[in-house]
């Protein structure tokens, strides 16, 4: 079995476009929730959402080819390319065929069949759909388009499992690899569903906050008023490598990932086991593949949406599954900052674990004014302010509707 490798990272998210600025705003604790801008959002209960900042498609992609895909794709390509770069990789001296791509995206093109749609309800009721509809709309069509341009003609598919799905197509890369049926695998993940239609859904579901007079303090994970997640958007992406590989090219490596975990919790279509006995199992499993002990961990980036069940939930899973160590161990939820990302949430807390590896220090969840009376006040929440810590050992977990749980392990390379 090869060991598995970290040598490029690239990430958009609402408090940083690239790894840098990122990792500065997790360090202040940054909220990136503002006013929608997206569309007119006056009339629906929840006005507010955590979008890209200062950001431009035409700063990175050319006019007409930004103009056929969807921005969840746009925001795939951009973080490929970022990923890619800081790689190093010499794209003319890889085996195409042992260099792929796994994409994750829960919802895919939401805004390219909203639009649509509405200009057919709109029209004569003759049916003109833009022929660049579907490939604009479908959820693998990312990964597609991120082989055509670097000519990876490997493994390439999409995973679709609602908010696990980047940590699936992590997981999915990290498999493939080890297994040798690829030398390189290019893997993350993207959303962009800050459109009518995805506030409109998960508002009617009752899961959005509906902190409209202050966005920015609105997702709070653990607090004991929190009232549901902020969603957000962006995208996140690894270049996935075998380790002799990359000594061999003297590449710059971030992590290894060591461990992984995929359950089903087979209880609710969108709520978590009340005891986080999915969740609690999926870390069980990442552990043992990891063959690491409990006392080893010394970061969990928990999915830690800001909902009632789903925080508790996953930190009882904690207690279990860690039991003594627990209290020992920094817990954060960078949700806090950059909201829900959905299927890009994996992609992008991943990213902000390697960050924190690099730069010795523990993200904050920001927005804890009351601590939720039933969580263990024992358990170091990092609350509110990130910590100095030297962090060797990452556990980064997603849970998605339909009770999808995945947990990562990445490890230092010493």
């Amino acid at each position: 079995m090869h060991r598995v490798v970290i040598t490029g990272i690239g990430v958009l998210s609402p408090i940083g476009l690239t790894a840098d600025s990122f990792a500065e705003n997790l360090k202040r604790g940054i909220s990136g929730a503002g006013p929608i801008t997206h569309f007119d959002a006056s009339n629906f209960k929840t006005r507010f959402a955590c979008e890209l900042k200062d950001f431009k498609v035409n700063d990175y992609l050319d006019r007409k080819e930004a103009r056929k895909i969807d921005p969840f794709t746009q925001y795939a390509l951009i973080v490929a390319d970022q990923a890619m770069k800081d790689s190093g990789l010499d794209l003319d001296s890889l085996d195409p065929f042992m260099a792929g791509t796994i994409w994750g995206s829960g919802i895919g093109g939401l805004k390219s069949l909203e639009k649509e749609i509405e200009d057919y309800a709109r029209g004569s009721g003759t049916p003109r759909y833009n022929p660049f509809m579907i490939p604009k709309m479908i959820s693998d069509i990312a990964p597609g388009h991120i082989s055509i341009k670097y000519n990876l003609k490997g493994i390439n598919y999409g995973t679709v499992s609602a908010c696990a799905s980047a940590n699936h197509a992590m997981i999915n890369a990290f498999d493939y690899i080890r297994l040798g049926k690829a030398d390189i695998i290019l893997c993350g993940g993207s959303e962009a569903a800050i459109t009518r239609t995805g506030i409109g859904g998960f508002s009617s579901m009752k899961a959005l906050s509906e902190r409209n007079d202050d966005p920015a303090t609105a997702s709070r994970p653990f607090d004991k008023d929190r009232d549901g997640f902020v969603l957000g958007e962006g995208a996140g992406a690894f270049v996935l490598e075998t380790l002799e590989h990359a000594k061999n090219r003297g590449a710059n490596i971030y992590g290894e990932i060591v461990g992984s975990g995929m359950t089903a919790d087979a209880y609710h279509i969108t709520a978590p086991h009340p005891d986080g006995k999915g969740a609690a199992h999926v870390m069980e499993i990442a552990l043992k593949e990891a063959k690491l002990n409990p006392d080893e961990v010394d970061y969990i980036n928990v999915h830690g949406t800001s909902t009632p069940l789903g925080d508790v939930a996953e930190l009882k899973a904690i207690e279990e599954v860690f039991g003594k160590d627990a209290p020992s161990i920094n817990i954060s939820s960078t949700k806090s900052m950059t909201g829900h990302i959905l299927g890009a949430a994996g992609a992008v807390e991943g990213i902000a674990c390697l960050l924190a590896m690099r730069d010795n220090f523990v993200p904050p969840t920001i927005n804890n004014f009351n601590l939720d009376p039933e969580i263990n006040p024992k358990l170091n929440l990092t609350l509110n302010e990130a910590q100095e810590r030297a962090v060797d050992v990452v556990l980064s977990n997603t849970f998605g509707f339909g009770g999808h749980n995945s947990s990562v392990i990445i490890r230092k390379m010493k």
